[in-house]
């Protein structure tokens, strides 16, 4: 029996708020608030994996620059938080605009590859631009600011907003897959040639869904830099996109759960269990090597058929 979508909301909206009182340590507190900042990540590279189809390498872009636009104009230009945040959200989004124009010149391999250049290009630039981005030392925020009247500094404001964010994310997405808009990204997905038969515009659904999944990628960079309070090329990194990439296919693709559940596994295991096993790495690769083997289409669409096969 499938839960209604309201249902379902105030379940994640409860979950939410249990856990500070779940893990009132605020070491544990930090780990969960990395987490969501990552679902919301994950959730917006789902856009393009599990909506339109078009896999990306270089979605660490929408993480790294409004972090750096963030912590560059609240520190080095002594802007106001509110206004720091808007333009970093903007950049970000612009960026994602502009490299649209440029990465939907192919699709499939082709795709792929133009996106990872993309993405090096910009890892290159916050690497050797000392004088902007500080180079391998980044750029260190004094402490999280006061944003609309909340004080951010301590662990549980802090995760309230970053809470809130992803029940926004999850809420806005939930309206954009059954949308008309929606249905039209996944036709795009399935079949291109069809839906240009159809009269439908394919390049300008997808260039919209790639607007849309930098946008929300931007929200995690801003919410990235306010969480770690420092930013380093490592946010822009090829490594970073690649493990964007494996939250979503671990969790499972075209859902809203997935990303969300492969950002905790994957969070949890870099930071918890890197702290009792050395080879960690090992770990994260043979948990993704399982659950493939076993679940081809990740986590949750694989626990949802095994429960459906278990009551039939």
């Amino acid at each position: 029996m499938k839960l209604s979508p309201i249902l379902g909301f105030a379940l994640v909206a409860l979950t939410l708020a249990c856990l500070p009182v779940l893990l009132p340590d605020g070491f544990y507190l930090g780990i969960a608030t990395h987490a969501l900042v990552f679902a919301i990540l994950a959730l917006s590279l789902d856009i393009l994996i599990g909506q339109a189809g078009m896999t990306s390498l270089g979605h660490a872009v929408y993480l790294g620059l409004p972090a750096y636009a963030v912590a560059w104009l609240t520190v080095q230009a002594g802007w106001p938080p509110l206004p720091s945040v808007i333009v970093a959200l903007l950049i970000g989004t612009l960026t994602a605009a502009l490299f649209g124009l440029l990465a939907l010149r192919a699709s499939g391999l082709g795709f792929l590859m133009i996106t990872l250049a993309l993405g090096q290009v910009m890892w290159g630039v916050a690497y050797r631009w000392v004088a902007l981005t500080g180079g391998d030392n980044g750029l260190r925020m004094p402490g999280r600011p006061v944003l609309l009247g909340i004080d951010l500094q301590a662990p549980l404001p802090f995760y309230a907003v970053v809470a809130v964010c992803l029940l926004a994310a999850l809420i806005c997405l939930w309206h954009l897959d059954r949308s008309a808009f929606g249905a039209c990204l996944r036709g795009t997905r399935d079949q291109p040639r069809r839906m240009r038969m159809l009269g439908h515009d394919v390049w300008r659904i997808r260039y919209a869904g790639f607007v849309i999944a930098g946008f929300w990628g931007s929200v995690a960079g801003v919410l990235y830099c306010l969480d770690y309070q420092y930013v380093s090329p490592q946010a822009l990194s090829l490594p970073q996109s690649a493990e964007a990439l494996l939250m979503v296919v671990l969790g499972g693709a075209g859902t809203l759960a997935g990303p969300v559940v492969g950002a905790v596994i994957i969070t949890a295991i870099k930071t918890v269990v890197s702290s009792y096993v050395d080879r960690w790495y090992s770990l994260l690769g043979l948990t993704f090597i399982v659950v493939v083997s076993l679940m081809p289409r990740g986590l949750v669409p694989g626990v949802r058929d095994l429960w459906e096969r278990l009551r039939a």
